[in-house]
């Protein structure tokens, strides 16, 4: 199972699309209410949690996603079932995903110590990582950051292939950026 956790003021696209791009592929995947069962996102668009926070069932997760947005990182970061959830993964090899401003809460965390990351532009100081990459996706040691809206997307594909392997990842890219 992959969770995607949402919060008030997410950025949209960075949630749904990695949404939509992993159950193209055929995983499991669950939205999940962090500030309730119905999340408005940064830009008004109000999306209905599959479930609240307080029902995951993180024994048997694949992946936590956390996607960007202002407030949306911000309420990520201060909620208790979050930061539960990512020491949770963290210590349990679980892989962990993040986009946008939210690579921020891993960094401040210290999970990306060591590793290659990136985020959106600005927040290259919170990561405290090895080095900030100029990707638009990165995963490193259990870990997938990504820049910013642009590139959701891309970003979805990379979970993909990350759970499912190249080849899987490239059927669903392909299917998606063709005319």
């Amino acid at each position: 199972m992959v969770y995607v956790m949402l919060a008030e003021g997410f950025e949209e696209v960075e949630a749904l699309a990695p949404v939509d791009m992993l159950r193209r592929a055929g995983v499991n995947v669950l939205t999940v209410g962090v500030t309730g069962d119905a999340v408005r996102g940064a830009h008004g668009i109000v999306v209905a949690a599959d479930i609240n926070a307080a029902d995951m069932n993180l024994a048997g997760a694949q992946m936590l996603v956390l996607p960007g947005g202002m407030p949306g990182t911000l309420n990520l970061e201060k909620s208790e079932y979050v930061q539960a959830a990512l020491e949770y993964c963290y210590e349990n090899g679980i892989h962990i995903a993040a986009i946008c401003a939210a690579p921020s809460i891993l960094g401040h965390l210290g999970y990306l110590r060591g590793r290659y990351a990136t985020c959106f532009p600005g927040y290259e100081s919170e990561l405290n990582c090895r080095r900030v990459s100029d990707k638009p996706v990165v995963t490193d040691n259990g870990i997938t950051t990504a820049k910013s809206a642009g590139y959701a997307v891309n970003f979805g594909c990379e979970l993909v292939n990350v759970l499912l392997g190249p080849e899987k990842a490239t059927a669903v890219s392909d299917a998606v950026y063709q005319p």
